[in-house]
């Protein structure tokens, strides 16, 4: 029988929390249940095992981010809606390193489809409509767009660039920049 208070909703928030506080890795049903201060086996009414909570707050963490992201892109475009999408995911890995490391989760197939994870294309594609890159340019600019994204941001989270002039933010609004000046003289073939 669940226990009165614990819901599914209320257990990834937790276990969300704790990814930010410990790292991702940490996260197991068993650390959740210290937190809570209950055994294990009362939270296998609403968890299935470890990796079910890791994929529930991977599914979280990106509907954070793609709700954040659309936000943050209204009523812009170029290179307003370049930076502006650009500093979700900056701002969100620097608020939430865990979540951050759980939306990269891996997922099946199916949920990952059922995810935000397109939600996340989308946005990015509709920055691209403002460069005017036809496929496969727009596919690979999504990718490239992602890649340099994270990389920074991995870099920076590990503390890459934290003993080092420029400042970090520096570096990040001239890469924005960069990208800005690349999409819109995207090499042809």
């Amino acid at each position: 029988m669940a226990r009165v208070g614990l819901t599914t909703g209320r257990l990834v928030r937790a276990g969300a929390e704790l990814a930010d506080e410990v790292g991702f890795e940490q996260v197991t049903v068993s650390a959740l249940a210290r937190r809570f201060d209950v055994k294990v086996a009362s939270l296998y009414s609403h968890l299935k095992n470890s990796q079910d909570l890791k994929t529930r707050i991977a599914l979280l963490a990106l509907a954070e981010m793609a709700d954040r992201a659309a936000e943050a892109l209204a009523g812009r475009s170029g290179k307003d809606a370049l930076g502006a999408f650009a500093d979700v995911y900056r701002d969100y890995a620097l608020a939430h390193p865990g979540r951050y490391t759980a939306a990269r989760y891996p997922l099946d197939a199916e949920t990952a489809a059922a995810s935000a994870g397109p939600r996340h294309a989308q946005l990015t594609r509709a920055i691209l409509r403002g460069y005017d890159l036809p496929e496969p340019d727009q596919t690979h600019a999504v990718r490239l767009l992602g890649g340099v994204f994270h990389g920074y941001v991995s870099l920076e989270t590990a503390g890459g660039f934290a003993h080092s002039a420029p400042d970090s933010q520096e570096s990040w609004t001239r890469i924005v920049d960069a990208l800005d000046s690349l999409l819109r003289n995207w090499p042809t073939r």
